[in-house]
């Protein structure tokens, strides 16, 4: 049975990646597509990449019939989404790609968001969307939270050593590298290309990025008590990808083990041999997680590498993994694509 999707907010990066990711699924078929400033153009006007799709024309979010669309996705910008959410069907199922529905405490929402939270109870309602750790919470829920990309990349990297216990829960250190899509196609100064390209640098340093809301709530949900990592991100002159390398205190057999045992029965997770550190170029464009680990030459210290796409592991590729499980259809259909090389 094929099912009706409709993409809010797909003029934007997370939204062209929907578009490319579900033109291929074997269930789902796009009925409906906003962006509410290209409303009225063809999509191969605002992406010529996807003028070989028969697309629906962008129209504006009040103008879409939602009476048979089975799912919708929210691409839309963060802190515009909750009202936007609000507004639709009660029996419409969502997965939202914005960071607005993330953070279960609405405390915690403003103080890394900056201003309360306008929908408390759709907050409460949001189910979050890391699949491999919500499975089925996810397949039964009604609005999913998509996760941060930076903090996907951190969680798949540390919180089964949480779990399993072989880490210093109080000395650990994320430093991680972005790709500029993650920054959304918004303009931007510090994002145009003689600004950018050539060089690299820190940015949200010294504890003030907001994807730490996530890493605390997810890790002292695993933890039973607050965890508090220090995290620093880079921005990179690269179009996609995230390489987080994770500094630890503990032994390294047993981190590799352990993070082994968790991906095993998983299909996008791909944990390599004992040494063996991953890169981006290996998963770019695939829904697909490499990690690494070795020794430091330290004892009892280990380095945890993980890399993933952030358009597609990252955001869109996770929200359809999520979507899958919403409707009931088999949760990697439409995501197996191989990383595109070189």
């Amino acid at each position: 049975m094929t099912q009706s999707i409709a993409i809010l907010g797909a003029s934007g990066y997370t939204g062209a990646e929907l578009v490319r990711l579900l033109a291929s699924h074997p269930s789902f078929r796009i009925t409906a597509l906003s962006a509410d400033r290209k409303a009225g153009l063809p999509i191969a006007e605002v992406f010529p990449f996807l003028r070989h799709l028969d697309l629906p024309t962008l129209q504006k979010i009040d103008d879409i019939d939602f009476s048979s669309v089975d799912l919708c996705f929210c691409a839309l910008p963060h802190a515009t989404t909750q009202n936007v959410i609000a507004a639709l069907p009660r029996d419409l199922k969502i997965v939202d790609l914005s960071a607005d529905f993330r953070l279960r405490d609405p405390a915690a929402y403003q103080t890394w968001y900056g201003q309360p939270h306008a929908q408390p109870a759709l907050q409460q309602e949001a189910v979050y969307g890391l699949t491999e750790f919500y499975r089925p919470q996810i397949a039964a829920a009604r609005l999913v939270a998509g996760t941060g990309c930076n903090a996907a990349t951190g969680q798949y990297a540390i919180t089964p050593l949480i779990a399993a216990g072989v880490i210093d829960l109080d000395r650990i250190v994320i430093d991680l590298k972005a790709g500029v899509s993650g920054a959304g196609r918004s303009l931007k100064e510090n994002l145009l290309h003689a600004e950018l390209s050539e060089g690299t640098h820190s940015y949200s340093a010294g504890g003030k990025h907001r994807h730490l809301g996530e890493f605390d709530q997810e890790f002292a949900r695993a933890a039973g008590r607050p965890v508090h990592v220090q995290f620093t991100p880079h921005l990179l002159p690269m179009n996609r990808g995230i390489l987080a390398t994770v500094y630890l205190e503990g032994d390294p057999a047993a981190i590799h083990a352990a993070l082994a045992a968790r991906y095993a029965p998983e299909p996008f997770l791909r944990v390599l041999p004992f040494g063996t550190l991953p890169s981006t170029r290996d998963i770019r464009g695939s829904n697909y997680v490499h990690l690494g680990v070795i020794g430091d030459r330290i004892p009892g210290r280990a380095v945890v590498v993980a890399v993933l796409d952030n358009l597609t592991k990252g955001s869109s590729g996770q929200a359809i993994q999520n979507a899958n499980l919403m409707l009931g259809v088999e949760e990697t259909a439409g995501l197996l694509m191989a990383p595109v090389f070189p």
